[in-house]
């Protein structure tokens, strides 16, 4: 059972290699992420592992059935990277949909308190040696509103954390959990949100969810935090909110052209995207480059999860993790019956 594990990181080596162990799984691990340039490298696997940035569109998809694999393992939540209407009936696509939802959350509140308590220019002063506090003011955030776009499992624990600080919170999902927060439309949580979370997917819908339309109803001074998906923000427009003073702080832990830039080292390189690049000198933006989901919590869970929907998929068992394809066959549906799709 040979699997090609496309964009591999040390720590993904280390983490498969322990949860394949004894399962007759085989990882070929490939720096290189797929894409229909590399998916060549797939020939003669029964499988293959994927990441967030990996490319899986029609193409990609046409070759990889052509080679004969028959399951694509994303050990990752989101898959809008994939084309799901191409792999119906050829490939299954099976995620890990919870790996740790605290990682996240915590990051997300790390990210806040570092912006507005300027924890990250106190460090590099200090380092320097110098002690003055001018420029270092903050805020409590005692008191404060914060409005949460997406509450699903992250999006709760955000919220629980928040609510130890004693804030306000206001949220947004399209399926509302009774009794969590007080809900409300998005215009309104624009408009009443000291500061503003997303943990949403990211679809039609929610797609440059902050950007030049929105921006205008945000309320002035706004902190925004995004460690969802890339896309659910416009950079030109937020960059632009920024200079009109309208967004306060932004915080990101994802970015919409990270595929080529994040999980890399560009220290000492000239980094082409000018858009990062202003977003980056700017004061009061903070960027981390994917890395909320990086614990050992987190990488043990998704190794884990991920063998053990491979380990499922080889042994005919029905795939609890598969995605829907949307095939729309409602009354015939099998996944509604706990088994494959097809």
């Amino acid at each position: 059972m040979k699997i090609a594990f496309f964009d591999a990181k040390e720590y993904d080596i280390v983490h498969f290699s322990a949860a394949a162990e004894g399962t007759g799984i085989a990882f070929k691990f490939f720096e290189t992420k797929l894409t229909a340039d590399t998916v060549q490298l797939a020939e003669g696997y029964d499988g293959v592992c994927v990441f967030v940035n990996d490319v899986v569109d029609s193409a990609v998809i046409e070759k990889l059935a052509g080679y004969g694999v028959g399951i694509l393992a994303l050990r990752c939540a989101g898959y809008n990277n994939v084309d799901l209407s191409s792999c119906y009936g050829r490939i299954h696509v099976v995620r890990v949909p919870a790996y740790s939802p605290y990682a996240v959350a915590e990051h997300t509140m790390a990210l806040l308190l570092t912006s507005i308590r300027r924890i990250h220019k106190a460090y590099n002063r200090t380092k320097d040696f110098n002690f003055s506090l001018s420029g270092l003011t903050g805020f409590d955030l005692h008191g404060k509103t914060v409005g949460v776009i997406g509450t699903g499992k992250i999006g709760k624990i955000f919220i629980e954390i928040c609510r130890g600080f004693g804030m306000h919170v206001l949220a947004h999902d399209k399926y509302p959990t009774e009794g969590l927060a007080e809900y409300v439309s998005r215009d309104e949580l624009f408009r009443r949100s000291d500061i503003i979370s997303l943990h949403c997917p990211l679809t039609e819908d929610t797609y440059h969810l902050i950007g030049s339309e929105t921006i205008p109803k945000l309320k002035k001074g706004v902190v925004i935090l995004n460690t969802s998906r890339g896309a659910l923000i416009d950079a030109e427009a937020l960059l632009d909110g920024i200079k009109r003073r309208i967004v306060g702080a932004a915080c990101l832990d994802v970015y919409e052209e990270e595929s080529e830039l994040f999980f890399r080292d560009f220290s000492g390189h000239i980094v082409e995207d000018d858009v990062l690049a202003r977003l980056i000198s700017m004061p009061n933006v903070i960027v981390t480059s994917h890395q909320a989901f990086l614990t050992e919590e987190a990488l043990t869970n998704i190794a884990e999860t991920t063998v053990g929907n491979l380990k499922a998929y080889f042994a005919g068992e029905a795939l609890e993790n598969e995605l829907c394809y949307g095939c729309n066959k409602v009354e015939e549906c099998k996944k509604a019956r706990s088994k494959r799709c097809f």
